[in-house]
């Protein structure tokens, strides 16, 4: 599990939004992961269940704010604090990222799945529990919309 981290948190940074979400977001699902350990199939891919809690838990995290109400912080508040050198770098990551954020959840999931981290469409499709046709067409239009959004920042 341990191994998992730094792809649970780089997933939990493109589903929450915001890094103290991010965060907040891995350990719930690694506590959530821990207590329902039985539930894990021994044989079966620690990191796709893994990632099955964490959208899940994502899923329920946005049902409950929305019926919250709304919050007064800015959602990309301190996004651009700290860092040195490697600017160009840093602003073409925090582009993606603002671009990501605009996005519907489906495809953000999409993209950062088979994207950023990796998965086959086949897995992919799988962590999110929808036909592979339906995770491809998200995909196609999350890939889309970012290319979109980003050359207008070009």
């Amino acid at each position: 599990m341990l191994e998992l981290l730094p792809r649970l948190r780089r997933f939990a940074s493109g589903l929450a939004r915001d890094p103290a979400d991010a965060d907040d977001l891995c350990q719930m699902t690694i506590e959530r992961a821990l207590r329902s350990r039985e539930q894990w199939l021994p044989g079966s891919r620690l990191d796709s269940w893994m990632y099955r809690i964490m959208r899940n838990l994502r899923i329920d995290e946005a049902r409950a704010a929305t019926r919250r109400g709304k919050t007064f912080v800015d959602a990309d508040f301190g996004l651009c604090i700290g860092g040195s050198g490697a600017q160009e770098a840093a602003v073409e990551l925090s582009d993606i990222d603002r671009a990501l954020v605009k996005l519907p959840d489906e495809q953000r999931e999409a993209v950062l799945l088979v994207m950023v981290e990796g998965y086959s469409y086949k897995e992919a499709a799988e962590i999110v529990g929808c036909p592979v046709g339906t995770l491809n067409s998200r995909l196609v239009r999350g890939r889309d919309a970012l290319l979109a959004l980003l050359g207008d920042t070009a």
